[in-house]
């Protein structure tokens, strides 16, 4: 299966088709759509800055009643009547980064024509769009952070990589950690991910995934019961088979809509983990709450083997996904090694491919591709081919932004994404198949959050960036 997302690599040009008709009405097939045809910005232009005009023109047979014109999946400006028809924008009002300008047109006879999109870099220095608060210091003091998940109530539970998991209540750090497991916290291990339980409001149980030193080193999931702030004793759930190397340890840890926990694993620095379907490494995993295996899971063979557990695989490095509360969905966020990286969309029974496939590459019919990707350097010309302007090392957190919030419309029903190491978060647009700079942080992100009062909360290892709409 090919990759589900691309961008444009040629933008589409009909200087003679405009010529001939003086940008408007020369007949063509009769029926047809018109055609809509971005004239400004270029595809692939940089560094753009200031006040921009964005231009478009339309061709028909029967004649242009309507020109639309978007950025990032908005309107700017009205539609217009005539072509070329102009808007103007203030990128000033936008983060730095990838921003997308598409049109389309209307004729008389109700027909609408395709969307011609082209995509662009905007220059500056702000932080979020004109539209948001950002605070890079709404909680500080953490200490190596890895995860953090949300509680009915509004606290925030912190993994810290070290063992500790901290409470954030009422925007406070509170001294005193939920609970402390042993841990060997050795190159990306550690306590790893956090999850509480859909009827965390009536069992107070919260999971925590971990790196154990008890007989051998291997990742263990575990239950604790929460009574105020303060965990009980561990009941352990789920144990991994030993580690080997101190990399590539997957993490995050979350309930699916269907009441079931799903645990990230990584391949432990051995790519053919991956592709055996008998090792529970460079997986998916799927359980009961109680760390039991369904019946249903897509690889069960034999009731009771870890490997049962299995619901993807053909993974990497995947340290962080999300769930969509609304609509189920699965996101994948899977770290790369030379070139690509990854978000994937969770299908049970799927193979993403490594270590045969990374990104685009190599992606063939029993192997599904990636929803969205991008490269570690830039593509020349810069902007071109999957990914865009977006560059990165690290794909490190993942939440979906719903449909109800305070966020501008347009900003919501959106996949929110952070990258380690190039220290931003992207917006990918999945309604449109098309991403956007969204915001920078100061500290390298390791996790997002949705909040149940509709910021966005940016996890990097040295405490919380809160951004919130105006």
């Amino acid at each position: 299966m090919k990759p589900h997302f691309t961008f444009h690599i040629a933008h589409l040009v009909m200087p003679l088709m405009l010529a001939a008709c003086g940008g408007g009405d020369a007949p063509s097939a009769s029926g047809s759509p018109p055609v809509a045809i971005v004239t400004a910005p270029a595809a692939f232009a940089t560094n753009l800055v200031g006040n921009l005009t964005f231009s478009a023109s339309a061709i028909d047979d029967v004649g242009v009643t309507g020109i639309e014109i978007q950025l990032d999946g908005k309107r700017v400006g009205s539609v217009g009547v005539t072509s070329p028809h102009q808007v103007s924008v203030d990128s000033n009002a936008y983060a730095p980064g990838q921003h997308v300008v598409r049109a389309r047109a209307t004729d008389a006879g109700g027909k609408v024509s395709e969307w011609d999109t082209v995509t662009v870099q905007f220059g500056g220095s702000r932080s979020v769009p004109a539209w948001f608060n950002r605070n890079p210091t709404w909680i500080t003091g953490l200490n190596a952070a890895t995860a953090f998940a949300q509680t009915p109530d509004g606290r925030l539970l912190v993994a810290e990589q070290d063992g500790a998991l901290r409470v954030v209540k009422n925007a406070t750090l509170l001294t005193t950690p939920m609970l402390e497991v042993k841990v060997n916290s050795q190159g990306e291990r550690g306590l790893l991910g956090v999850a509480a339980h859909p009827n965390f409001a009536g069992n107070g149980y919260v999971y925590v995934h971990y790196t154990s030193t008890e007989n051998t080193i291997h990742n263990r999931v575990s239950r604790f019961t929460v009574t105020g702030d303060v965990a009980s004793i561990e009941e352990e759930l789920i144990d991994l088979p030993t580690l080997v190397a101190t990399n590539h340890n997957g993490g995050a840890i979350h309930f699916g809509t269907d009441g079931k926990l799903y645990v990230a694993v990584g391949d432990n620095a051995a790519p053919s983990n991956s592709q055996n379907l008998n090792s529970p490494l460079g997986k998916m995993l799927r359980f009961n709450d109680d760390g039991s295996i369904p019946n249903d899971n897509p690889f069960c063979t034999t009731n009771g083997n870890l490997a049962c557990a299995v619901w993807a695989y053909g993974l990497r490095n995947p340290f962080t996904f999300a769930v969509n509360p609304d609509t189920g969905r699965i996101y994948i966020n899977d770290v790369g090694q030379n070139t690509w990286e990854e978000i994937n969309l969770g299908i049970p029974g799927a193979n993403y491919g490594w270590p045969e496939s990374e990104g685009p590459d190599n992606v063939n019919e029993s192997f599904t591709g990636p929803l969205f990707t991008y490269k570690h350097s830039a593509a020349s010309p810069a902007g071109s081919g999957p990914g865009g302007f977006f560059v990165g090392f690290s794909v490190a957190g993942g939440t979906f932004y719903p449909d109800a919030g305070p966020f501008p419309a347009n900003y919501r029903n959106s996949y929110y994404f952070a990258d380690f190491i190039g220290r931003f978060v992207g917006r990918f647009d999945y309604s449109n198949n098309a991403a956007y700079a969204f915001a920078t942080v100061e500290d390298r992100p390791v996790d997002l959050l949705a909040g149940i009062d509709g910021a966005l909360y940016v996890l990097t290892r040295a405490g919380i960036t809160r951004i919130s709409a105006q």
